[in-house]
């Protein structure tokens, strides 16, 4: 989406004479000059108007009336209230628009001539703070950089409305596609990337050629930023300067050249932007992606952990909202942050089971823990929107409460004394001194924005009290002058009134005018009256207005100081809201152990097991205990890939719960080794290392990817990238083609999980067939959901059980779903026809299987060619002389072998 438009007045109609600028237009002009690739927000007293090409893109984009500057309407014109733009500026923003806010510099009441207006502010989608923002929702900035020769790439995530602040890098071949793709994974709001560099799809990275955005297609907004910014020698400078570090190895960057380059890219764009002052941001944090569960986008998204499968659905389908009870908003990112991210440090799952083990057992220490959570608001975002001067006094009084409660938990606490515990309460900065001195300067019900209200505390300062004072005794005086004139003059309507244009003035009916004394100056006339000024007026108006100026000015020193000494204290802020989010996510675990009766997994190091008993599938349970449908009807599983079978191939109808267990079974993984109890009598682990799924498909046409090219796109990065401690899912394979193409290309997928890779595998099908295979692979065992067929049709038993389904079903299933009969009986019909037909085949397969060499297992399944066939169904024998017959049968044995 083009984020704005060039400024050229020239466009509005060629046919008019040229537009004739005011001093004040050609400052619009001169700033929009300046940002051309910007939606310009310029400053007229209480609206940010917009001209020309930007009037009508935003009045189009924005439902605004459309109006015109001049009466010619040669510049277009729109416009909000100033109070009342950031609900507009975040519409733009969510659709990808850059915008620039140029604000009025000094007071207009004050200025000689034209008021002096800077552009302050330039808004991207990945540097705006968005109010709108959801508590559970990171809004990253992504930077992703790469070394000349493209074996390594760096990637840089920041959050600018909580200071998280991390890098990656990854090397090999396949180092831009992978970096590509962590970047999609954490789904940013833009994405900077070097001017010079030219994305496709992962074919086109590894073979260098240039096709589409496919790998960064996920991500709205990519911002091209100038080659040199990535540059090391000017990226890594910046980064230790900002930080004021004499060298990157105390951030883990040493050694790894584009991660910091990527993060020095985000960085200069920051400062580009105008966002100067960063004091909240943490220092990057490097992070290997082996230190984690792997989960690239497609699993993520088919797993449906934080969004659901398909736009439009609600949030209750993922697994985020299924386990959701925190009480902070820094608890719900850490969630959410965890589950994209699972850890594969044995000892580390082992401390936060036993962590949650502990609040689990203790009700009344768990629930007071929960409810010492409750006062704690968006610590994070409340200390970067003051770093960053967009919060008010209002929103500095809510972050000196939410410290106020900090000496709550900690007393919580410390009634849970054991492990991890204990290592968040010791050392534990309840921030005491910061929450008082917040206290003590501001008033306890401050206006929501300097100089609309009382911001700052009585005592504060002497100066502020006198002159708020004097303010105040004002209505008093008015009101005396106001009855002292009437006296004088024998006026009783006469009244004293005030605007912003004239002041404060007399008003006189005219009725009454032949009594107005003549020391009264006239000041205006209206239809029915008229105003005037008297000495005694002035001088008070005087007084007011500079004590008004004065409480302004005192006001926002006062506030920039206590500004200043509350950021001093942000890296004790940072850390007590990091641990404020592991308390809550710990506590919100305990409490969906105890409330949903989870156990505790066994984690067994050096293991590739899998084993589950009773298990439930967490969000689907939820979902039906919510709705009232019933109960989930919990399932087990074994698999190793060293001891036991490595490959589990699931056959059976649709809707009887292949899709369900498949999903279930990575997710009882991803719980347990982000530290949650499971929903599971019983559970042993040997960690995963990482998840793949290829679960349904969905078309690419847009980008010109068919159902089965992502299908097989998605196999290949499965079949090339899983090791031994893999958990792969694959879901009907080979459904988006031909029968016998997807069915060879099963099979061979099998035997190559089988026997080449010896990932945890779970492969639901529909080819029958491939139960064959059991017979040949040691390590495979069938498994078939279960139904039962009655006189009315037949029965989910939604039950995971040993053996291999004989049947599909699929006729009953299209009857449920409401096919007419006569569709129905005609199939079955066609049904028996060819189960006759195929009765002998089948005989011979199974025979084919046992008898010959493994190489050539393949070729029972080779059809006749579709040609072959049809020419031999149009025959007409009876009409055919022997040569003919004896030519075409040439024919077809050539093209057979061929």
């Amino acid at each position: 989406m083009q984020a704005g438009t060039p400024f050229s007045p020239a466009n509005s109609d060629p046919s008019k004479p040229p537009v004739v600028l005011s001093p004040a237009m050609r400052q619009y002009a001169a700033a929009k000059t300046d940002h051309p690739d910007a939606l310009l927000f310029f400053r007229m007293g209480d609206f940010y108007e917009l001209f020309f090409e930007d009037a009508v893109l935003v009045s189009r984009e924005l439902q605004l009336t459309l109006t015109a500057r001049d009466r010619e309407r040669a510049v277009p014109m729109c416009g909000v209230p100033y109070h009342a733009v950031d609900g507009y500026l975040q519409k733009l923003l969510r659709r990808g628009f850059r915008v620039a806010i140029c604000e009025q510099m000094e007071d207009p009441k004050l200025a000689k001539g034209v008021v002096r207006r800077e552009v302050t502010r330039i808004l991207t989608p990945g540097t705006a703070l968005d109010s709108t923002a959801g508590a559970a929702d990171n809004t990253f900035l992504a930077a992703l950089a790469v070394s000349p020769d493209r074996k390594s790439a760096g990637v840089a995530l920041l959050d600018l409305s909580t200071g998280e602040f991390r890098t990656t890098e990854l090397r090999g071949a396949d180092a831009v596609c992978d970096a590509a793709e962590e970047i999609a994974r954490n789904r940013p709001r833009e994405v900077l990337l070097p001017a010079g560099l030219h994305l496709g799809s992962r074919q086109a990275a590894l073979d260098g050629t240039e096709s589409g955005d496919d790998l960064l297609a996920t991500v709205q907004t990519r911002t091209p930023v100038d080659d040199w910014a990535f540059q090391p020698d000017y990226a890594l400078p910046l980064l230790q300067s900002h930080f004021r570090a004499h060298s990157l190895e105390g951030f883990g960057l040493a050694g790894h050249t584009a991660a910091a380059a990527a993060a020095g890219a985000l960085l200069h764009y920051l400062r580009t932007t105008k966002h100067a002052e960063l004091e909240h941001l943490e220092v990057p944090r490097f992070y290997e992606r082996s230190t984690a569960l792997e989960l690239d986008a497609v699993s993520v998204r088919n797993l449906e952990l934080v969004e659901p499968l398909f736009s439009g659905e609600s949030q209750q389908t993922t697994l985020c909202y299924a386990l959701d009870a925190c009480r902070t908003p820094m608890g719900k990112r850490l969630l959410r942050a965890t589950l994209l991210r699972p850890s594969v440090n044995a000892a580390e799952i082992a401390a936060r089971h036993d962590a949650v083990g502990e609040a689990a057992a203790s009700l009344p220490a768990r629930e007071r823990l929960r409810r010492s959570l409750e006062g704690v608001l968006d610590l994070e975002r409340l200390l970067a929107r003051l770093a960053l001067d967009s919060a008010g006094p209002r929103e500095v009084v809510a972050l000196g409460r939410t410290l106020t409660a900090l000496p709550a938990v900690l007393g919580a606490l410390g009634e849970l004394q054991r492990g991890r515990w204990q290592q968040l309460q010791t050392g534990f900065d309840a921030l005491l001194d910061t929450s008082a001195h917040i206290a003590q300067v501001l008033a306890d019900e401050p206006p929501l924005r300097l100089g609309e209200g009382d911001a700052i505390a009585i005592g504060v300062d002497a100066e502020l009290d006198e002159l708020r004072t004097l303010s105040r005794s004002g209505r008093d005086a008015i009101t005396a002058i106001e009855e002292r004139e009437r006296t004088r003059t024998g006026i009783s309507s006469l009244k004293v009134r005030s605007n912003n244009v004239f002041g404060y003035y007399l008003e006189i009916t005219r009725a009454n005018l032949a009594n107005v004394p003549p020391d009264y100056e006239r000041k205006q006339t209206l239809v029915n009256a008229e105003r005037f000024t008297t000495p005694e007026l002035k001088d008070y108006e005087r007084k007011i207005l500079s004590a008004q100026e004065r409480i302004a000015e005192i006001e926002r020193r006062v506030f920039q100081s206590l500004r200043a000494e509350v950021l001093q204290a942000a890296g004790r802020m940072r850390e007590t809201a990091r641990r404020v989010a592991e308390i809550d996510l710990l506590s919100n675990f305990a409490h969906l152990a105890a409330l949903r009766g989870w156990n505790r997994p066994d984690v067994v190091e050096g293991s590739t097991v899998l084993e589950f008993a009773e298990a439930r599938h967490p969000v689907v349970e939820l979902r039906l205990e919510e709705s009232g449908a019933g109960r989930f009807i919990p399932n087990s599983g074994y698999l190793d890939g060293a001891d036991g079978p490595s490959l589990a191939l699931i056959t059976g109808p649709n809707m009887g719960g292949k899709s369900t267990y498949l999903r279930m079974a990575a997710l009882l993984v991803i719980l347990a080794q982000s530290g949650s109890f499971v929903p599971a009598v019983s559970m042993r682990l040997g960690l995963a290392d990482r998840i793949f799924t290829r679960i349904g498909a969905s078309d690419n046409v847009a980008r010109g990817r068919s159902t089965f090219m992502v299908e097989m796109t998605e196999t290949a990065a499965i079949l090339n990238s899983a090791t031994p401690r893999s958990l792969v899912l694959l879901d009907e394979m080979g459904r988006g083609t031909a029968t016998y193409d997807g069915l060879s290309l099963a099979w061979a997928t099998v035997e190559h999980l089988h026997d080449r890779v010896g990932a945890r595998t779970l492969f639901a099908t529909h080819y029958h067939e491939l139960t064959l295979l059991h017979e040949k692979l040691q390590r495979l065992k069938n498994l078939r959901v279960a139904c039962r067929e009655t006189p009315t049709g037949i029965v989910f038993l939604h039950q995971v059980e040993p053996g291999a389904a004989d049947r599909s079903y699929g006729i009953e299933v299209a009857r449920l779903a409401g096919v007419p009969r006569e569709v129905i009986a005609r199939a079955r019909t066609v049904l028996k026809m060819h189960e006759k037909a195929e009765s002998a085949s089948t005989a011979a397969a199974a025979q084919a299987v046992h008898q010959a060499p493994a190489p050539l297992q393949m070729t029972i399944f080779t059809p006749l060619s579709q040609r072959v066939v049809d020419r031999v169904r149009d025959l007409d024998v009876d009409r055919m002389t022997p040569m003919e017959a004896l030519q075409l049968l040439a024919e077809l044995k050539r093209e057979i072998t061929e």
